[in-house]
């Protein structure tokens, strides 16, 4: 996958599987543990595989550190000032899309705030949502009601919650999820 454009693949479905993921240190089992690539970019992956789609990595124009405890600091810092957090190379439009699949880990049971970024820049009118999400203990978080609020005018509908440390095995889930919506 290309980290910050779209992929060209030619797709009749029209769907694009937008994410947000951070390698590095991240929390495993009331630990710690080192990620080369990001458990929801892991899960991202596995759609990619899975169905036809295009796939744009949502990526902070200022990156989020490696280091989990300044991560979550700063996630504390930018969800108690409603912050919008740059994108670095954003999407300009969503236009040719049916169908968006919105991917995220979940930090203190709600998206990263960039993912409010990403919604509030571009237009979902008539499209379908599906959020996705990586979690160590709240599934979905807030992501329902946060992107039914940001999206403006769209279908929120069946979303995705993979267990952080289980999503190096998600395939039958994501396979599971990806034939009740439908795409697959």
């Amino acid at each position: 996958m290309q980290p910050s454009t779209p992929s060209t693949r030619t797709t009749a479905a029209k769907v694009l599987v937008a994410y947000f993921s951070r390698p590095g240190e991240n929390y495993n089992n009331g630990g710690r543990t080192w990620l080369k690539v990001g458990n929801t970019e892991v899960v991202a992956a596995m759609i990619a595989d899975l169905v036809p789609c295009d796939v744009y990595r949502i990526e902070a124009a200022e990156a989020y550190s490696d280091n989990y405890d300044d991560t979550v600091a700063r996630n504390v810092r930018e969800q108690n000032a409603d912050a919008r957090p740059a994108i670095a190379h954003p999407l300009p439009g969503i236009d040719q899309y049916d169908v968006v699949l919105l991917g995220s880990p979940i930090w203190n049971v709600r998206a990263p705030m960039i993912m409010s970024t990403f919604t509030e820049k571009l237009d979902f009118t008539g499209k379908t949502v599906h959020p996705f999400t990586t979690y160590a203990m709240s599934g979905l978080g807030t992501t329902e009601r946060d992107y039914a609020r940001t999206c403006g005018d769209v279908t929120i509908a069946e979303g995705l919650a993979v267990r952080g440390e289980q999503a190096q095995q998600a395939q039958p889930q994501v396979t599971d999820w990806l034939q009740r919506i439908g795409l697959r």
